[in-house]
């Protein structure tokens, strides 16, 4: 029997608790109320896929993320610490994220892609988009990806 993403949260969680892990617990518990919420969020309640629990803990880590430079700029540093490492709990839940050569290798295929489609300069940044976006979906952060995409096509 295959386990799906949101039991093996749960499964996790539980044994957080038990070892008594208290960032780990606490962490896996905002992002379980994040999943529960976006079940019951609409019209009715449903079950996500685990491509959509998935999604939901890229949306978590990435607040984390913001959260951790918020509180360095803010000269916070125990709590930026604490965002990164519940960050860092999160991103073992999600796919490895592309190395910037792997994602500038994509980039370059598909700007190649959009200028023989007739897209050319700045202006074929978002003909270049949507050829990257589903290759990297959930592989590189979409600032990672523009900040290539925008990169190459100026140079």
């Amino acid at each position: 029997m295959t386990t799906t993403l949101k039991s093996k949260l749960h499964d996790d969680l539980n044994a957080a608790i038990r070892a008594r892990d208290e960032l780990r617990s606490s962490t896996l518990r905002l992002t379980l109320a994040a999943i529960t919420k976006e079940e019951v969020a609409g019209t009715e309640k449903r079950e996500l896929s685990d491509d959509e629990v998935q999604k939901v803990i890229t949306r978590e880590a990435k607040k984390r993320r913001e959260a951790a430079d918020a509180f360095a700029q803010g000269g916070r540093p125990e709590s930026a610490e604490r965002e990164k490492a519940e960050g860092e709990i999160l991103a073992a839940y999600l796919p490895k994220q592309l190395s910037d050569d792997e994602l500038n290798v994509i980039v370059a295929q598909a700007v190649e892609e959009a200028k023989a489609a007739g897209a050319e300069g700045p202006r074929a940044m978002g003909a270049v988009m949507k050829i990257v976006n589903p290759k990297v979906a959930g592989l590189a952060e979409g600032g990672r990806v523009a900040a290539a995409v925008k990169k190459l096509l100026q140079g």
